[in-house]
């Protein structure tokens, strides 16, 4: 590639893309349904964590100094399947033990976070912002907890309150979509107008459609139109979009003598 093709290309990426600013962190939705998390440790913190991933539907078992002390083999086999536990939660107050397990969980390949250890940590948690299907988190980087929990509550005032109903329906006509077009090459299509069902309604809109309405809405998608919300309230009651005298721009005018 010449200098000028690779000048060309670094300016198109600029218009494209922001700039790297670096010290952050990738910040990702982990999918822990069904996985082995161990805990060690006890008091608020360690019962946050386990808040946290029980909200997340792991599997989860807690290590005490009450119950007994961390032993190295918990790192290979825990009870019930005598597995490796997948990720390591370290909540004691005892920073030379913390960072034993955390130089175990490092040979034994586990993603581990040390509570209060930036240094010691795979992995951070944020301050989440929780309304059903929706979780927003806040992340400093391990730099300000405080400082994330204030702006998560800021964030929160300021969204409407029904708006993890809004995307429970949302989810409910994206399932039922990928059931009537379920092909890979269809997918191009079922984004392009699921993205516009979602411009086209507000939230309250959308957390007042019904069962009925949905599957209306469904019939919308091979002629790839969506509806004014008129249009799928009056055709409640099992009629059609061609018996129905309102004007979506989807079925051309209707003129009523």
């Amino acid at each position: 590639m010449t200098n000028d093709r690779m000048s060309n290309n670094n300016n198109n990426n600029e218009d494209r893309f922001p700039p790297v600013q670096g010290g952050g962190s990738l910040i990702l939705a982990w999918q822990v349904k069904n996985k082995h998390v161990l805990v060690i440790g006890g008091g608020e913190v360690a019962a946050g964590r386990i808040l946290n991933v029980l909200n997340a539907d792991a599997n989860v078992t807690v290590v005490t100094y009450i119950d007994r002390v961390f032993q190295p083999s918990d790192l290979e086999t825990l009870p019930p399947n005598n597995n490796p536990p997948d990720m390591v939660l370290v909540a004691i107050d005892d920073p030379a033990a913390s960072t034993q397990i955390w130089k175990l969980c490092k040979e034994h390949r586990i993603p581990a976070n040390i509570a209060d250890v930036p240094p010691e940590c795979d992995f951070y948690f944020g301050s989440v912002h929780r309304d059903g299907p929706l979780q927003i988190m806040v992340s400093t980087n391990g730099k300000g907890p405080r400082l994330a929990a204030s702006i998560r509550k800021w964030i929160g005032s300021q969204l409407p309150s029904n708006i993890g109903d809004a995307i429970e329906r949302i989810g409910a006509l994206r399932a039922k979509l990928r059931q009537i077009a379920p092909s890979p090459d269809e997918g191009p299509k079922r984004m392009g107008w699921m993205t516009r069902v979602s411009d086209a309604y507000s939230w309250n809109e959308m957390c007042g459609l019904t069962d009925e309405d949905i599957d209306n809405l469904l019939k919308f998608y091979p002629p790839n139109n969506v509806p004014q919300l008129d249009m799928l309230q009056a055709m409640r009651g099992g009629r059609e979009p061609e018996d129905i005298d309102v004007f979506d721009g989807s079925f051309g005018f209707s003129v009523v003598a």
